[in-house]
C-alpha cells in the first residue's frame, strides 16, 4: 500500500494538475460545458494509452539504445529539474505554451502533448517503468491511473476551481508543484549518479 501511495504522489506531481487546468482553461474558453468535458476525456485517455506504452517499454527502449538506466537517470532528471524551474519561474511548464494558431482538436496536442505529457515527463516515466520490477509494476499501473483520474476530475471542475482558487491561486499551486518537481528531480539524477559510483567501483 505505501508502494501505492508512493507512486500516485509522484505521479500526480509529475502530471502538475493545476498547471494543466490553468493550461485547460485557456484553451477551452469559448467552448461549452460538454464540450470542456469531452475533451477533458479524450486528453486524459490518449495522456493514459501513451504513459501505459513509456511504462511498460522503457527498459526495452534502453537495451536497444544501449543506454544504461543510470544514463537516462541523469538525463531525464536534468530535463525534469529544467521543467520545475520554468514552472517555478513563470508559472508554465517548459514546451507547453498555448498556442498561437487554433486548432480543431486540442485534446491530444496540445492538451495530451505536450501539457500532460511533455518531454520531463516522458523521461520520468522511462525511469519509473524501468525501476519496477515484478509486482510492483501493477502499484505502477495503479498509481497511473489514480492520478489520471484525479487529472480528470480536476478538469471536469476546472471552472469551479478557477472561481475557488482565482487564476493567481492556480499559478501559486503551479510554482508548489514545480518545488517538488525539483526536489524529485534531484533525486532521480543522485540515484543516477550514486549508480555510476557503485558500477564503478
Amino acid at each position: 500500500m505505501t508502494i501505492l501511495l508512493s507512486i500516485w504522489i509522484k505521479f500526480i506531481f509529475l502530471f502538475a494538475p493545476f498547471f494543466v487546468v490553468s493550461m485547460f482553461l485557456s484553451l477551452t474558453r469559448m467552448d461549452t460545458i460538454k464540450a470542456r468535458r469531452s475533451i477533458a476525456n479524450r486528453s486524459v485517455f490518449a495522456a493514459l494509452c501513451i504513459s501505459l506504452i513509456l511504462l511498460f517499454f522503457g527498459s526495452q527502449l534502453f537495451t536497444v539504445l544501449g543506454i544504461t538506466l543510470d544514463s537516462f537517470r541523469i538525463g531525464a532528471g536534468i530535463l525534469l529539474f529544467l521543467s520545475a524551474v520554468s514552472l517555478v519561474r513563470d508559472g508554465v511548464r517548459a514546451n507547453a505554451e498555448v498556442p498561437q494558431e487554433q486548432r480543431d482538436d486540442i485534446s491530444v496536442v496540445p492538451l495530451a502533448i505536450p501539457t500532460i505529457i511533455g518531454p520531463a515527463s516522458i523521461g520520468a516515466i522511462l525511469v519509473y517503468g524501468a525501476e519496477l520490477q515484478g509486482i510492483e509494476i501493477l502499484y505502477g499501473v495503479a498509481g497511473l491511473l489514480l492520478a489520471l483520474i484525479f487529472l480528470l476530475v480536476c478538469l471536469h471542475m476546472a471552472s469551479w476551481l478557477e472561481k475557488i482558487l482565482g487564476r493567481t491561486g492556480l499559478n501559486v499551486l503551479s510554482k508548489i508543484t514545480g518545488l517538488i518537481l525539483a526536489a524529485m528531480a534531484s533525486q532521480i539524477v543522485l540515484t543516477g549518479i550514486h549508480g555510476f559510483i557503485q558500477s564503478a567501483s
